[in-house]
């Protein structure tokens, strides 16, 4: 096996994440806010997978890999309830933007 430079993949994730952050700061439009997220999960999902690359004997027998399919599964289902929750905003309140919205009762 042939060992992979760290370098790129994680500077890809570093990049990832920064963009994944940067959006959560700064975005008012919840879809958008949903899309950031994902984006900062996927770093953490690349990180998992590369390194799993590295120690392919994991103790339980649970790797890298293994974990990313556990995040995937989680990251669906975020997205899932954060678009339930944009449409009842939108039901509700007639704006998905975070900043107008102020209560959760209409």
């Amino acid at each position: 096996m042939t060992t992979l430079a760290p370098t790129g993949f994680v500077a890809l994730s570093g990049a990832l994440l920064g963009i994944g952050i940067f959006g959560i700061l700064t975005r008012r439009n919840f879809v958008l806010l949903l899309i950031a997220i994902e984006i900062a999960t996927n770093a953490a999902i690349l990180n998992f997978v590369y390194f799993a690359a590295f120690a392919p004997s994991a103790p339980l027998g649970i790797s890298g890999q293994s974990i990313a399919v556990v995040l995937v599964g989680f990251a669906a289902t975020e997205v899932a309830v954060g678009l339930a929750i944009v449409l009842a905003l939108h039901r509700a309140k007639g704006t998905i933007n975070v900043a107008e919205v102020t209560e959760l009762r209409s």
